[in-house]
């Protein structure tokens, strides 16, 4: 094995005397640049394993949260890669000394600042979304697009690195190169044209303030119906009711249109809109019997008795003959239903006191009375919201019958037996 060794040394001498170099030199040489070798190594172990890992054990102890940030983000132990390349970068003009070899030192010069440009962007990168994770962490920049100026912040950076890179490889001046990439523009626009769109379209939704992080808005053509749970550069996430997560593009979310419900929260109401069709064949004038019956309810008892007064008033003024219900104003089924259901929602449901208060009748349809209730409840949340529409609509279709006053349903077919002398009973 040693005769071996010795073999090859003897051939590599050989050679290199072919060549006219100087064999002992290129001995010497090969074990400098070993010797390179092991400081880049223990430069890289030192920077890593002592300097890094004190920097992490010091961001422990203190109650700062950037720091913390950077450490989730590598910043430091990216940065630790500078040490072997800067160890290179210094050992060239040693390892290359000769003015006929500084070919070979330029050209080692360069690799070492290459490796120095990636990396010094990767730790930049790194850096920018530690910035960004803290900005989304903070109660004042919390529903704004952070990630869409991170994405265009590192889009920026990885293309000025390139740039720098290029240029150090050919060493010629990054402006040099900037200059000449103006005939380039059209490519460049074609190439990033949907991250220059996306980042327009952050920049409007953020400038309007028409979307944030945690506002519930609807999409249809993407359909998207829940809550934001990120803005990016290109996509806003979008998490529906069901769970499922949509990503729809942000510059379709400006193009499309959407919904936002955020002015619904804001507000503290959250409007319920919904109708009872009541059958119009049922409406009449009321009797003073049916009046007697209808004071027994609370709710309508002092609406009934200041009604009776006025309506006698105006009928007297005006010399009405009530010999015919025809004549003059007379109390109705109808309208007296409506007042009930007014008093019925004010005394037992959350409506809130600032916003509108409806309960009117719609136009006659071929269904029949609409009457719809509009008025906007306290109570946002969603269970509790549908609980109240449920509760308000399932006692005033049970209290109808109080009124003389019948629902609207399409006949069934328990509605023709019936008809037909047949039993509805359930079996």
């Amino acid at each position: 094995m040693v005769s071996q060794d010795w073999t090859l040394l003897n051939a590599w001498s050989d050679l290199l005397d072919r060549l006219g170099w100087d064999a002992s030199a290129w001995m010497s040489r090969l074990a400098l640049a070993g010797l390179v070798l092991l400081l880049a190594f223990v430069a890289n172990w030192l920077a890593k394993r002592v300097i890094v890992r004190g920097l992490r054990a010091l961001a422990r102890r203190t109650t700062s949260d950037w720091d913390d940030a950077l450490v989730r983000h590598r910043v430091f132990e990216r940065l630790s890669q500078l040490a072997p390349a800067l160890v290179v970068f210094a050992a060239a003009p040693v390892l290359f000394p000769a003015e006929s070899e500084q070919i070979f030192e330029n050209l080692l010069a360069r690799l070492a600042n290459l490796w120095m440009v990636l990396v010094s962007a990767s730790a930049a990168g790194a850096f920018i979304e530690a910035v960004g994770a803290i900005l989304r962490g903070s109660p004042a920049t919390r529903d704004k697009p952070i990630r869409s100026y991170v994405q265009v912040a590192k889009i920026l950076l990885w293309l000025a690195a390139s740039i720098i890179a290029v240029a150090t490889l050919m060493d010629k001046s990054p402006w040099s190169l900037l200059g000449g990439l103006g005939a380039m523009t059209a490519i460049l626009l074609l190439v990033f044209r949907d991250s220059i769109l996306g980042f327009v379209a952050s920049v409007q939704i953020a400038s309007y303030d028409l979307a944030r992080v945690g506002d519930w808005i609807e999409v249809p053509a993407y359909g998207a119906d829940g809550d934001v749970l990120e803005i990016s550069l290109h996509t806003i996430k979008v998490q529906n009711w069901d769970k499922t997560i949509v990503s729809v593009p942000t510059v379709a979310l400006m193009s499309s249109g959407f919904k936002n419900w955020r002015g619904m929260s804001e507000s503290g109401g959250r409007r319920i809109k919904r109708a009872l069709i009541l059958d119009m064949n049922s409406a009449r004038f009321l009797q003073p019997n049916d009046v007697e019956r209808l004071k027994a309810i609370q709710i309508l008892r002092d609406y009934i008795e200041q009604r009776e007064q006025e309506v006698a008033a105006w009928n007297s003024e005006r010399g009405i003959e009530t010999t015919s219900p025809a004549n003059g104003r007379r109390l109705t089924n109808l309208g007296t239903f409506r007042a009930y259901v007014e008093g019925f929602l004010q005394a037992n449901f959350p409506v809130h006191p600032e916003l509108t208060f409806l309960v009117r009748q719609l136009a006659p349809t071929a269904d029949g009375l609409p009457l719809e209730i509009y008025f906007f409840s306290s109570e946002q949340r969603w269970a509790q919201y549908e609980g109240i529409i449920a509760d308000i609509f399932d006692h005033l279709l049970a209290v109808l019958p109080e009124f003389d006053l019948r629902v609207f349903q399409r006949p069934s077919g328990a509605d023709f037996r019936v008809a037909l002398g047949g039993s509805d009973e359930v079996r």
